[in-house]
């Protein structure tokens, strides 16, 4: 349809325009520009906000080692005061201890002397010499090395100081992995021993054993107090003591990353806002190789071990006070049994009452016994109880997690679904929009068409009436011309043929042609002097003309037409004073 309308049209129809291939082009990279400033807009902005997250976390780290580190200065302060008071009060052990120490260090620096001579000196020498010929060999660019270099020596030379440094290195690495060994062997020795573990525990104290009681009973009666008593907590130590057996101090990492990992939750205190995840973002930056699964299950162990730990140590802290309790109150017993032994001996007549205080003893015995029991089942169940809470709590709180990861998994799904959902509805309705367009294109298609034919005919029609219109025009102007002709035939003049004075002037045309000469040499005489360029001088000018044209058609800021204008050159060269330097790239 196009075709024919063109056809129809002609080929000077103003309704087409020759396509400008460049202003498209430009166009479009205006368009590809614009996209790509866009979308590094976006990349800045995600940028920013990550920096600025990050830039927060980091703030809340610095404020806590700026407190870790005023805690360690004051710390380190008070162990400098403390040294300088246990020196000046063992200020003669603490010489012989300095001349022990210098001692050890003037060994100490032989050993490294000498072990520099014989390990890290040659090395340098050999390097030293190996720089000094390979400047040698540098000089020697256009020729061949000499003789004298000897690279397959010094090249064996090379490989055996290698060989001889490895050798040394790895014999120093079975050295440093055996003194850690041996450090850390030393650390658990010292650790185990700090438990504060009793060795006396199933021990009755010789102070018991060795106290004089009159009464065999109530002797037996209070050593086998106290052996119930031991027997008690040895049942319970053990128990915890094989709870900590099966599980390891570092909780099956190794030392460097345990160190970091307690040394970083120590360091946050339990005030903190945010503390876990405060620590744990540290740990993750500290530990990359961890995932936070394994941070999660080695904080659980941890504070389970640490747990475990507590409670030994309050079992060992209440046998020392339920031994010492019962001891006190051993000592008071024996005390009374002697006493009321001794008021037996000075008057027999009061033995029924010896008796009643003996009876009275073994009732306030039992008592406290069963009292003891209570006490000891009672702490029992509190901690039982405490360790169900805590394990409560981190089932829940793993319960709590999981189902928020399963929400924010759902919430991704309905937000997919929600998304194509969309692009969907947008496909139809854009379809939909499309058909419509179609429909209305047709219609008005068909109008067109009409309405093309009804000019056509309608222009035939114009055309039909003017071409009628145009012959009585000209019929009406041969008639009136035969007319004119009769009139001037009936008035002609009859005179001398003078084509001189007909054609000549007459002197009042002449003084009146004379004035108006004046008066227009006047009027047309510029008020000023104007030393400029005519309007005609200008446009010879071909860059004009061509600048003119670009504008008319739009032209006239790209990079087209300032390379056109920049290679025309002006109608004549300018002088050099006024050389033009606008167009110049």
């Amino acid at each position: 349809e196009k075709l024919t309308f063109r056809m129809k049209d002609g080929l000077g129809s103003k309704k087409y325009r020759p396509v400008d291939y460049q202003q498209l082009q430009a166009i479009t990279e205006a368009k590809r520009l614009a996209s790509a400033g866009i979308e590094l807009k976006i990349h800045k902005t995600l940028h920013a906000a990550k920096m600025t997250k990050e830039n927060t976390i980091l703030r809340q780290h610095r404020q806590v080692w700026s407190q870790e580190h005023a805690r360690l200065m004051k710390a380190g302060v008070l162990n400098l005061l403390l040294k300088i008071i246990f020196m000046k009060a063992h200020a003669k052990y603490f010489l012989n201890s300095l001349c022990l120490l210098v001692i050890g260090e003037l060994i100490l620096t032989e050993d490294r002397e000498s072990f520099r001579a014989a390990t890290v000196d040659p090395v340098w020498q050999l390097k030293d010499d190996l720089h000094y010929r390979l400047c040698e060999m540098r000089s020697y660019n256009s020729q061949l090395p000499p003789k004298s270099f000897h690279c397959d020596l010094i090249l064996e030379q090379v490989e055996y100081v290698k060989e001889q440094q490895k050798d040394i290195t790895e014999k120093l690495e079975s050295q440093c992995l055996s003194m850690e060994e041996e450090i850390n062997a030393t650390a658990r020795e010292e650790w185990f021993s700090s438990e504060e573990v009793p060795n006396d525990l199933q021990q009755i104290p010789e102070e018991v054993l060795c106290l004089e009681c009159p009464y065999p009973d109530l002797k037996a009666s209070l050593l086998n107090e106290f052996q119930a008593l031991a027997e008690k907590y040895t049942s319970r130590l053990q128990s915890i003591t094989q709870r900590l057996s099966g599980m390891d101090r570092c909780c099956g990492w190794d030392m460097a990353d345990h160190f970091v990992f307690q040394l970083i939750v120590n360091q946050y205190p339990q005030d903190l806002n945010d503390r876990r995840v405060l620590y744990m973002d540290m740990l993750r930056r500290l530990l990359p190789h961890r995932s936070r699964q394994d941070l999660s299950d080695h904080e659980r162990c941890w504070d389970w071990y640490r747990f475990t730990v507590e409670q030994k140590k309050v079992l060992v802290r209440c046998w020392l006070r339920d031994r010492a309790d019962l001891l006190l109150k051993a000592r008071l017993t024996v005390d009374e049994a002697c006493t009321a032994y001794e008021e037996e001996l000075a008057l027999r007549t009061d033995q029924r009452r010896q008796q009643e205080i003996c009876a009275e003893l073994k009732d306030k015995l039992q008592q406290w016994r069963a009292h003891q029991e209570e006490v000891a089942r009672l702490e029992g169940a509190i901690a039982a109880r405490k360790h169900e809470e805590e394990e409560e709590r981190l089932r829940k709180k793993q319960q709590k997690e999981e189902a928020r990861l399963t929400m924010q998994k759902e919430k991704i799904k309905q937000y997919y679904k929600e998304q194509r959902r969309r692009r969907e509805e947008l496909e139809r309705r854009d379809q939909r929009r499309l058909e419509e367009l179609k429909q209305l294109i047709a219609e008005k298609n068909r109008k067109d068409r009409e309405r093309v034919q009804f000019r056509q005919d309608l222009l035939q029609q114009h055309k039909k009436e003017k071409e009628v219109q145009a012959f009585l025009q000209q019929q009406e102007e041969e008639e009136r011309q035969q007319r004119l002709e009769n009139l001037k035939n009936q008035v002609a003049v009859v005179a001398e043929l003078d084509p001189e004075r007909m054609m000549g002037e007459t002197e009042a045309s002449k003084a009146r042609h004379k004035t108006l000469v004046e008066e227009e040499f006047v009027l047309h005489r510029p008020l000023f002097q104007l030393h400029t360029y005519t309007n005609n001088q200008i446009v010879s000018d071909p860059r004009v003309r061509v600048e003119q044209a670009l504008r008319e058609a739009g032209l006239h800021n790209t990079l087209y037409a300032k390379e056109v204008l920049s290679t025309i050159s002006p109608p004549r060269p300018a002088r050099r004073d006024m050389e033009s330097t606008v167009f110049q790239t």
